[in-house]
């Protein structure tokens, strides 16, 4: 059995995550709920503060009731009391340390989702997979994942040594310094033939610009054009989900490039890609992904897979489809909830499935990480099966004509430092495909028709 609850150890605003204004803070007001139900949740609430062997205040029962109750839904909604909310928030203004790796639990173990490049954790050579046996010398088994992240967690420049145990191999100790984890999400480099090559670690608020200038710097410095371009969006656990549309409409004009869809109206939306977006029209596009490409990775892979404008390569994506609202409680931290779920412009849903590559690139075995297989959203406890596609007819297939021919593979990733070096397997084959294209004379894919 899995209990997982995905947290950033680091700097990382989620794809899925949308703030609530503080006015719309819950109130209390008509819920449906029963005065016996109420009842019921007052009265154990007083049998334990009067009876339970140890003193327990009434504030730490209510928050772990909220907890509890939150947490059995799915594995990424949550409550957060207040030490925690402020704490979230001024993570994400940078104002704390991290190691800069995204983890799950499983069994009671914490697991390692996917290190983000030029971090701490990459820096170290920590995998996908990875468990975190310890945190100082002090065992992590049956401890919470929130307590965890908080040992993890601390000042920039501190030091703190976590135990890994990976695949058959005997544990070993591992010593990281904290530091505000600001990694520029965006790298470049125009390969010979004039190939493009775009690695994107993270969806930060910087990564739609850089796209952008990576593109333009291409155009400006490629003798003959530019030829191709590869996305590599492997080992991206996902970020802001403006820039994940951002990025799908530079390489898109107009239509539809993801849908949102929950049970009130407000989460019913549909972001558009700029009526002359594309940046690149003709050229040829590949995005890399693999089973720790996430959320907005997943969210800019399956646009441009359904748009006709990219051939998708690599192996299944992680299944992250879900969307959480993050709604504060006056005075008393914030729930995260989630509210909805992310929908393809075919109208496929990510939750669950993820992308499945049109074209399986699996790394070679000596490629691979040691650990084996990864953790997926699948395997996470509470975790949504997939809904179908919108507007499906009961008893028709669910397979979308735009992804006919797209296959479902999983294997272990490529180790985090080969991705974009030389030996990189899965870019060479990248690189060669787009080769045969221009060798054909096939130097342009259809988009289909703007939704």
């Amino acid at each position: 059995m899995v209990k997982s609850r995905l947290v950033i150890a680091g700097l990382i605003a989620g794809a899925s995550a949308i703030v609530m204004p503080l006015v719309a803070a819950v109130a209390v007001q008509d819920t449906g709920l029963g005065a016996q139900d109420l009842a019921v949740l007052a009265g154990v609430i007083q049998l334990v503060r009067q009876d339970y062997v140890h003193p327990v205040g009434s504030d730490e029962l209510v928050k772990d009731a909220l907890k509890g109750m939150l947490n059995r839904l799915d594995p990424h909604s949550d409550y957060m009391d207040e030490q925690e909310f402020k704490d979230s928030q001024a993570d994400t203004a940078g104002k704390f340390g991290g190691l800069g790796m995204q983890i799950s639990e499983q069994e009671g173990v914490v697991k390692i989702i996917a290190p983000i490049d030029g971090t701490p954790a990459a820096r170290a050579n920590l995998e996908p997979g990875d468990a975190i046996v310890m945190v100082d010398h002090t065992s992590t088994l049956g401890v919470s994942l929130q307590k965890v992240v908080d040992q993890l967690r601390g000042d920039p420049g501190t030091k703190v040594t976590v135990t890994i145990l990976r695949g058959k191999q005997e544990p070993f100790d591992v010593t990281l310094t904290r530091e505000i984890i600001k990694v520029a999400s965006v790298k470049s480099e125009l390969k010979p033939g004039g190939v493009g090559y775009i690695r994107i670690t993270q969806f930060g608020g910087d990564t739609s610009d850089a796209f952008k200038k990576a593109i333009t710097d291409f155009k400006q410095s490629a003798d003959g054009g530019v030829k191709g371009l590869v996305i590599d969006l492997r080992d991206d656990p996902g970020g802001l989900l403006s820039a994940a549309v951002d990025v799908s409409g530079d390489l898109l004009d107009g239509g539809s490039v993801v849908s949102i869809h929950g049970r009130q109206t407000e989460d019913q939306k549909t972001f558009d890609a700029p009526a002359h977006g594309d940046m690149l029209p003709g050229v040829p596009v590949v995005v890399l992904i693999n089973g720790a490409s996430a959320s907005a990775s997943e969210i800019v892979a399956g646009a441009l897979q359904d748009r006709h404008r990219a051939t998708i390569m690599g192996t299944q994506s992680f299944g992250k489809g879900s969307v959480q609202t993050i709604v504060p409680l006056r005075g008393h931290g914030a729930v995260r909830l989630t509210t909805a779920l992310y929908y393809t412009p075919s109208g496929r849903s990510i939750q669950d499935d993820g992308i499945a590559p049109s074209v399986v690139v699996e790394a070679p075995k000596d490629q691979q990480i040691s650990g084996g297989g990864l953790l997926r959203e699948a395997a996470l406890q509470g975790a949504f099966k997939n809904p179908g596609p919108l507007n499906r007819t009961p008893g028709t297939s669910a397979a979308p004509a735009a992804t006919a021919q797209a296959k479902a593979a999983y294997s272990a990733p490529i180790k985090a430092d080969l991705i974009g070096k030389p030996d990189d397997a899965q870019l060479k084959a990248a690189l060669a495909y787009l080769d045969d294209k221009a060798q054909a004379g096939s130097t342009s894919q259809p988009q289909a028709e703007p939704k």
